[in-house]
């Protein structure tokens, strides 16, 4: 494989992750803030993954790796709130208080769903949303850091190959 396939790949795997995580958003999975936040490193290693695509070096792969070691690890930060094996934010988990809000804030029916980050919303074989994202992100990382060492040998000077 070629730097640039292993780039375009990791980068359109994220491309990929993000249009499933809008899909099951379409279908009636609203996110949580922490799903949400395993949105950002994605989007990052997209642009990071479209400028690498022209420019040559190890700094681009190393970055998009970080982005998917970084929703990786959020993901399984988020995949423990849920299983309750640590406490999550306080703003997105049953913990929360309700301090602000009125009588009529909590009787309304017409107002945005809260979605708790400690509430598993769909799961596959066991696994969750960002137990999914986690794992997928890990292969990617793995992509990036290939695309990162064959980086090093574009940097060389000479050739040692014919042909």
């Amino acid at each position: 494989m070629t730097r640039n396939l292993l780039i375009a790949l990791s980068a359109g795997g994220s491309a990929a992750l993000m249009a499933g995580a809008y899909i099951f958003q379409a279908l009636g999975y609203p996110p949580c803030a922490m799903c949400l936040w395993q949105r950002w490193p994605h989007v990052a290693a997209i642009v990071i993954g479209l400028i690498a695509l022209r420019v040559p070096g190890r700094f681009l792969p190393a970055m998009g790796a970080i982005a998917a070691a970084t929703t990786a690890g959020i993901g399984i930060f988020h995949t423990g709130v849920e299983r309750d094996y640590w406490e999550g934010p306080s703003s997105c988990t049953g913990g929360g208080g309700l301090d602000g809000l009125s009588g009529a804030d909590l009787l309304t029916i017409t107002g945005p769903r809260v979605v708790m980050c400690d509430q598993v919303s769909w799961e596959l074989f066991s696994l969750s949303m960002p137990s999914w994202n986690a794992l997928f992100s890990l292969c990617l990382m793995v992509g990036w850091i290939m695309a990162y060492r064959l980086s090093a040998g574009s940097t060389t000077t000479g050739s040692s190959r014919t042909g």
